[in-house]
């Protein structure tokens, strides 16, 4: 269970900094594992590389992308609580947790879908819409990549 443990909580993005990955490989040559180590160390130097934005554009963007982050961790926390549960019950998992838990991750998920329409209506009103649309495509890449590493560490309830 220990194991299982550590691996979700470095997949989840609690770990220290990753360490500095090798500089000779190109981005499509990444891990997932690399990319994940990648986005917790520096999200957001990502987002603004593969954003382009104009200085104008920058001033308005980024405390909207801080605001957004701000509000995404209260059900990213929530569903992270449910993952931690599900892996501490080691086996011994009831149907009326197994419920609990399986609501609790799938209400996270909805609170989070309401929160990137919310967060693109914002942008619209501060960007061109091909980069609003650019940034909750990088948003949506990162993440897909946190949930696999997230996936991979949780065992399949029993």
């Amino acid at each position: 269970m220990k194991t299982w443990l550590c691996a979700l909580i470095c997949a989840l993005g609690f770990a220290a900094a990753a360490p500095v990955l090798a500089q000779d490989k190109s981005p499509g040559q990444l891990s997932s594992a690399e990319w994940l180590a990648r986005i917790q160390s520096d999200k957001k130097g990502i987002v603004a590389k593969s954003m382009d934005l104009t200085a104008e554009e920058s001033k308005k963007f980024w405390p909207l992308y801080e605001q957004f982050q701000r509000e995404l961790a209260l059900p990213r926390s929530a569903a992270n609580r449910a993952i931690l549960d599900l892996i501490a019950a080691d086996g011994t998992l009831t149907d009326a947790n197994a419920k609990r838990l399986v609501e609790q991750v799938q209400g996270a998920a909805l609170d989070e879908a309401r929160l990137n329409q919310k967060h693109f209506k914002q942008l619209l009103k501060v960007l061109p819409t091909l980069k609003a649309a650019r940034y909750m495509q990088i948003e949506s890449k990162v993440q897909a990549v946190v949930r696999y590493e997230t996936a991979k560490a949780i065992p399949l309830v029993q």
